[in-house]
Formats: C-alpha cells, sequence, structure tokens
C-alpha cells in the first residue's frame, strides 16, 4: 500500500483509514483513542480559524551550560527546531474561542519531550501577566513529558517557580485558568502550572503524573493500583474535575468561560 494511506492504532491495534483519523482529529474510530497532535494542529483545533496572533517567538533557547551527552545541547536545539518546525517547546499567544478572547498555550511533546527550559518558562510567564493585565482567560494545554529539562539544570528548575507565582498574581487579579492536560503530562510541568488550574480538563486515557511507575515503586516500596497514572483513575480520585473528548473541547472551554463570567 502507499505510505501514508493507513495507519495502526497503538491502543487496539486496527488499521485505520488515515484521512479519516485526520477527520475525526486524530482519534481512532474504533476505540477513541487518542493519537498525538502536535503544537499547531492543537491550535487549529481549539482556536478560531486565523485568530492566533503568536507571542515572543523571538525568545529563543540557548545552552548556558554548555551541556553534552550523546550530542552536544547547541545541535540539540538546531535538530530538534528544524525536525519539528518550533522553536521551542511551548507555543503562546492570545486568539478566540467561539468568538470568546483568551490568552492561549500548548506544549509539544515532539520538542525534547514538551521539557520546560528557561524559554518555555519565560514564555508562559509572559503570557499568564498578558491575560492578567488584559483580564483574559487563560487555557494552557499540556502536553509534557519531560518535565524540568536537564540540559539547562537549576535555570529550568527555576521556571516551576516562576510560573507558578505568575499564576498567583492572576489568581488574585480574578483570573480563569483552565488547564487541559493530554498524553504524557508529566515530570515539573505536572508538579506546577499544570495542576493549578481553577479548573483542570483532561483528554481520555492520558498518562499524568510525576515520576514513572518503576520510579514510585522502588522509592515507596508497595504495589500501586492498576493505571494510576490515567485520567480516569485521578478523576475518580479528585485530582481532575473532566475528562473531555477531543471533538467537544472547543465547546466545553467555551461554555466554562461563559459559566464563570468570564
Amino acid at each position: 500500500m502507499p505510505e501514508g494511506v493507513w495507519r495502526k492504532c497503538d491502543s487496539c491495534g486496527a488499521s485505520l483509514f488515515y484521512k479519516e483519523v485526520q477527520q475525526r482529529l486524530n482519534v481512532c474510530p474504533q476505540c477513541d483513542h487518542h493519537f498525538y497532535v502536535s503544537a499547531w494542529e492543537r491550535v487549529a483545533q481549539v482556536l478560531d480559524d486565523g485568530t492566533f496572533e503568536p507571542m515572543n517567538e523571538h525568545l529563543r533557547p540557548t545552552d548556558p551550560l554548555e551541556f553534552s551527552d550523546r550530542r552536544p545541547y547547541a545541535e540539540r536545539l538546531i535538530g530538534e527546531q528544524k525536525r519539528t518546525g518550533l522553536t521551542d517547546a511551548v507555543l503562546t499567544g492570545t486568539g478566540m474561542i467561539r468568538a470568546r478572547r483568551v490568552a492561549f498555550a500548548v506544549t509539544d511533546s515532539a520538542f525534547i519531550m514538551g521539557s520546560m527550559g528557561s524559554v518555555v518558562g519565560e514564555r508562559l510567564t509572559r503570557l499568564i501577566e498578558r491575560a492578567t493585565e488584559q483580564n483574559l482567560a487563560l487555557i494552557i494545554i499540556s502536553a509534557s513529558g519531560g518535565g524540568a529539562r536537564m540540559h539547562e539544570g537549576i535555570l529550568s528548575l527555576m521556571q516551576m517557580a516562576k510560573v507558578s507565582a505568575a499564576l498567583s498574581r492572576y489568581h488574585s487579579a480574578g483570573g480563569l485558568f483552565i488547564s487541559v492536560l493530554t498524553n504524557p503530562t508529566m515530570g515539573g510541568v505536572a508538579a506546577s502550572f499544570a495542576s493549578l488550574g481553577d479548573l483542570v480538563f483532561a483528554e481520555p486515557k492520558a498518562l499524568i503524573g510525576f515520576a514513572g511507575p518503576r520510579t514510585i515503586k522502588a522509592t515507596i516500596g508497595i504495589e500501586l493500583p492498576e493505571g494510576f497514572q490515567t485520567s480516569e483513575f485521578l478523576l475518580e480520585h479528585g485530582y481532575i474535575d473532566r475528562i473531555v473528548h477531543r471533538k467537544t473541547l472547543k465547546t466545553e472551554i467555551a461554555t466554562a468561560i461563559d459559566y464563570c463570567g468570564k
């Protein structure tokens, strides 16, 4: 078969017609598995057409520690930028959701697992400050499996506190923050801004947590409940507010903004 005509579902194993999956916003028509989508695809799915105005794209990551593992960090950044078309792991800006103007951000796990480096933290902080100044609802869609970016050391870890402090000021000013957790939302992202929403939505069967199951089990030495880092388990235990299918996410966000008077 020609390449790009069929794809296999990661969950149920069904062979799927690629165009049908795309028409369903990259959701499996057999089992409703939510496939990965890029940051730009998220923008197209959630915001009204042509309304997204990117912010702070001029901020670019550097290599302050001259870090090197299997390859130098500076080279890795260039490679990731060429491969993904992104300048870093987050897009930020303003746009409209069903004619409601919002501050909007989305992280992308394709760029070094969506890890939170200095530029990611700075872009998010500036977006939150814009939302505070202009009294905008704030929407952040998280798809970060890497937490803090080890290549930037303590400079990366500082972003957790910086973004959280900006959210505290935004909350004190009466802002509405809707956090949307997708597969995966892990590490320092889950431990900071992704968990601080006034409303926390999640896609079905998303992997959400801090450390991986093997690390947790080795640390505390007990058997863990099956599926304890899934959206469904976390909804049952009060960690998130609602599981939202991708096809209804835009409407759910708009409804929540109206309900909260924003």
